[in-house]
């Protein structure tokens, strides 16, 4: 399914970006695995509020998680080694590889994460943004 552009307005310069962003995302939305949760934590006297991605990753060890940031992009990959050794007689429980990723905006930091009781936890900020107002001077040609 093509999109049409919804940033095609003369008056949105430099917004390309932002255009491929929607795509990108549009792209890998549909995957539901393994599910998360995105929850805002406000911030102390000055400081700004934090986002948090938890995601359920039970049966996943620490080693088979790997997060990563490329790109103004949060990948979180998993990866799970099928035990040759175990001879199932039901197996309701695969083992599963998957890959999440967010965009993040421009300023976005990764504070961490942490993996506890099968939920990995990842912090983010955004700083405040400063607003700065620039005048421009104007040459006079003759």
């Amino acid at each position: 399914m093509s999109r049409s552009p919804s940033l095609s307005s003369p008056f949105l310069l430099g917004f390309d970006e932002i255009e491929r962003a929607l795509d990108r995302v549009t792209k890998t939305a549909n995957d539901g695995y393994p599910p998360y949760n995105i929850e805002r934590i406000p911030g102390e006297a000055d400081a700004p509020d934090r986002l948090r991605i938890t995601l359920a990753v039970a049966g996943f060890l620490r080693e088979q998680l790997e997060i990563t940031v490329e790109e103004n992009q949060l990948i979180i990959k998993g990866r799970q080694t099928e035990d040759k050794s175990r001879h199932y007689l039901h197996r309701g429980i695969a083992a599963r590889q998957f890959q999440r990723s967010f965009l993040l905006a421009d300023g976005m930091e990764v504070l961490g994460a942490d993996l506890a009781n099968g939920l990995l936890s990842i912090d983010l900020v955004r700083p405040e943004a400063q607003r700065i107002i620039r005048r421009i001077d104007i040459l006079a040609r003759e």
